[in-house]
């Protein structure tokens, strides 16, 4: 079985020899904190029995900690107490938070080489593997599930406004003339969105190759500065807000409610995580069509590429030596190609590993899923640039807060965009500072 990690057979023959690979007494267990509810939590419970099932020494253990922001919370208190897990789910907003816990964490290419296995680093999709490395490219984190935005149409309402319900909007002001034809027919609402930070600030930042922040978005170091008020952001969130006021963008609820008013056809259109296609798979009746983001054509470079969503596996200090052995055979199964197809399959996150992508078309997913591969082809579009490996800030929720606050306050007109986006930047700026101080401050 072809992996994306090569066995270092005289490291692996000594560990062997030394008897810490493969315990001969009762399985070791490995405790593994994830986010996920439900059908996905279902997803990481099979990931575990399929491992545990072809492994003598070693036992993962999935406990689910509720929400990303309490989980990483509770993780990094229990790490004090020496109970934190050998594995924690953390979300990528989590990411500078968990790189600048030095002392608490262990870079997954440190574990994969301690235990005799080597990374590969171009098996990843680009996008993944530049987000969560270093500078000098290598893996901080194991990525387990990424997601990218998409635009989702329903077929069905575009064909009763009179529009051709194979033809999805490329550009915003596509877009918009789309959104109007869908009010003018009788819907409530032309287009709505998810999570409002990520997709209409941050991936349009990355999808036109401008600036959401200096230092490559926060990826070149902790001493930053927001730039997402810029004459380009200024417009695009004009835009917007005109269109809220004639009623043809719907602006998206906290409480994540847009997916729902796509569903029950509400809005016709959505800008949804590219997650969400499991479920609207699955959705009795809905004709539905993918298509990337919408991009302003006045920006000559655009579309670059879209930027990943989502999380994946931070191993924790403070476990014996022997428990990592395990921990890097558990990320070595999560590798193979086998199951980051299948698991890619049955959720609709993105597979992660080109090895994985391959052999999804070689089975033919696509053909018979073609949707499922518009969000791969988004992300892949181009290389990424500085400005298009993602957004890695430190007090990133505490940021996307106040995004919130101020996106709400243009949204209903009590701000102009350029007094929201202006006061936003200041606001976050300061959340920046007051991380870099906590991280550079003597303990």
């Amino acid at each position: 079985m072809r992996t994306i990690f090569r066995i270092l057979p005289v490291m692996l023959l000594c560990l062997l020899s030394m008897g810490v690979a493969t315990p001969a007494s009762a399985k070791t267990d490995l405790v593994l904190w994830h986010s996920m509810p439900g059908a996905l939590g279902e997803w990481i419970e099979d990931l575990a029995k399929g491992f545990n099932a072809g492994n003598a020494g070693y036992r993962v253990v999935p406990v689910y900690k509720g929400s990303y922001d309490s989980s990483l919370n509770e993780a990094l208190k229990a790490h004090g107490r020496g109970q934190a897990p050998h594995m924690l789910q953390v979300f990528e907003v989590g990411t500078a938070t968990m790189m600048a816990a030095r002392d608490l964490i262990r870079p997954v290419h440190e574990v994969m080489a301690q235990a005799g296995l080597d990374f590969i680093e171009n098996a990843y999709l680009p996008a993944v593997t530049l987000y969560y490395s270093s500078l000098d490219g290598k893996l901080l984190s194991l990525p387990l599930n990424s997601s990218t935005p998409v635009l989702v149409a329903n077929r069905k309402a575009l064909a009763r406004a009179g529009l051709n319900p194979q033809q999805i909007p490329a550009t915003w002001p596509e877009l918009e003339d789309t959104a109007r034809t869908l009010v003018q027919a009788g819907f409530s609402c032309g287009f709505t969105s998810q999570w409002q930070s990520w997709i209409l600030l941050e991936n349009m930042s990355a999808w036109h190759d401008v600036p959401f922040a200096t230092k490559q978005n926060g990826i070149g170091g902790i001493d930053v500065e927001l730039k997402f008020n810029s004459p380009f952001h200024v417009a695009h969130v004009e835009r917007l807000a005109a269109m809220v006021k004639d009623k043809v963008f719907l602006p998206p609820s906290h409480r994540d409610e847009a997916l729902s008013k796509f569903l029950d056809g509400t809005c016709p259109l959505l800008l949804a995580t590219s997650a969400s296609y499991g479920e609207l798979k699955a959705t009795k009746d809905l004709d539905f069509g993918i298509g990337m983001l919408p991009y302003w054509p006045e920006i000559q470079w655009a579309p670059r590429n879209s930027i990943i969503g989502g999380a994946t596996l931070w191993v924790m200090n403070g476990h014996p030596a022997t428990d990592y052995i395990g921990i890097a055979q558990f990320f070595q199964y999560l590798a193979t190609p086998e199951v980051q197809a299948a698991s890619h399959q049955r959720t609709g996150y993105l597979p992660i590993t080109r090895a994985a992508y391959s052999l999804s078309r070689r089975q033919g997913f696509y053909e018979s899923n073609p949707q499922a591969e518009t969000a791969i082809k988004q992300i892949t579009l181009h290389w990424p640039t500085e400005n298009s490996r993602g957004v890695r800030l430190g007090n990133f929720v505490a940021i996307r807060v106040v995004i919130d606050q101020h996106l709400d306050a243009i949204w209903a007109g009590r701000e102009t965009a350029k007094q929201g986006l202006d006061e936003a930047v200041r606001r976050g700026n300061e959340l920046l500072k007051d991380f870099a101080r906590e991280v550079t401050t003597p303990r």
